[in-house]
């Protein structure tokens, strides 16, 4: 068993990431649905909470299915950061998670998210004040470090643990790195060795097949995989590793059938959520995976992504199933 503060998880629990633009109510649920043991909310700006800011509230709007829960918040004003804690706790989340990974440049610049890889003492303190700010357990979310040369996670880790830390994810990249190039996991697995680390260290990065999970699992020994693009537009991915796992077999893909109801749902549940106009708009960067490998589907996944109302993608959405409802995938 793993454990997030009290929070009770089956042997190497699949986590969602939080990712921006994708992490939403609708999509988490689909996850939920196919094995997910936890979700994460897209990440959260601290200063957009506490003025307000609409797109940032909306992201607080957590459902009981979706248990256990964490919203994700990013920042780098020790004030700020204190004072989201507070409006996130009145949402009720599971937990709170600190980003101290992403690397885009807007949130770098403020020296926030992977930017405050440049400073450790402010990473600590931080961590450390909001864990004396809440009763909820915090958890982190990190990279190995600014870049190759500054990599420290196996101290950084520690010394997040000893302020109160009660999980860690490692991507295993390193800012500089962007998204290109391989995960590094060895890092993490120096970390999970650590004899002094007692809370769950979570992999993150490139985890894109049951193969991949089982190594993160059985030769890096890490407590558990937080899963990222490898599932949008492809709830199915954490079923299909559990299902590995029990059996050393690759499940079924799922059929056109399947493919064609979740996306369906997940539309009607980002319309229901978000509005009609940015309800169509975000769940376009799914349909790619929904329906990865179909020859000859090129007309169709246009439609998909430029088609501007609801009733229009459902159109062709009874279409796609119409011409490729018999389609078997491998």
């Amino acid at each position: 068993m793993v454990k997030i503060g009290d929070i009770e998880l089956p042997d190497f629990p699949l986590l969602l990431a939080p990712m921006e633009d994708v992490s939403d109510p609708p999509f988490r649920a689909l996850c939920k649905e196919q094995g997910a043991d936890v979700v994460y909310t897209e990440f959260i700006s601290s200063e957009g909470l506490i003025r307000d800011a609409a797109k940032s509230t909306m992201k607080l709007d957590i459902y009981e299915k979706e248990r256990p829960v964490g919203i994700q918040i990013f920042g780098a004003n020790l004030d700020s950061m204190l004072k989201s804690v507070e409006i996130v706790e009145k949402s009720g989340p599971d937990i709170i998670d600190i980003n101290f990974g992403c690397p885009v440049k807007k949130v770098v610049s403020k020296g926030a998210g992977a930017g405050i890889l440049k400073d450790i003492d402010l990473m600590v303190s931080l961590t450390e004040a909001m864990v004396k700010h809440t009763k909820l357990p915090i958890t982190v979310k990190t990279r190995l470090g600014w870049d190759h040369d500054s990599i420290k996670i196996v101290e950084v880790a520690e010394r997040l643990q000893d302020v109160g830390c009660a999980s860690i994810a490692i991507h295993g990249r390193t800012r500089a790195q962007m998204y290109k190039g391989e995960a590094d996991w060895r890092p993490i697995a120096e970390v999970k060795n650590n004899p002094r680390m007692h809370i769950p260290v979570f992999g993150n990065g490139d985890v894109d097949s049951p193969e991949k999970a089982m190594l993160m699992r059985d030769e890096f020994g890490l407590d558990g995989a937080m899963i990222g693009r490898a599932s949008i537009g492809y709830p199915w991915f954490f079923r299909e590793v559990k299902h590995y796992f029990e059996t050393g077999t690759h499940r079924a893909k799922p059929t056109m059938e399947e493919r064609i109801e979740a996306a369906r749902r997940h539309l009607q549940m980002s319309v229901d959520w978000k509005g009609e106009r940015l309800g169509v708009f975000e769940t376009r960067r799914h349909y790619a995976n929904y329906f990865r490998g179909i020859p000859h589907f090129k007309e169709y996944r246009q439609r998909l992504v430029t088609t501007d109302d609801s009733a229009g993608v459902f159109q062709v959405l009874d279409e796609v199933y119409e011409k490729f409802g018999d389609y078997q995938f491998v």
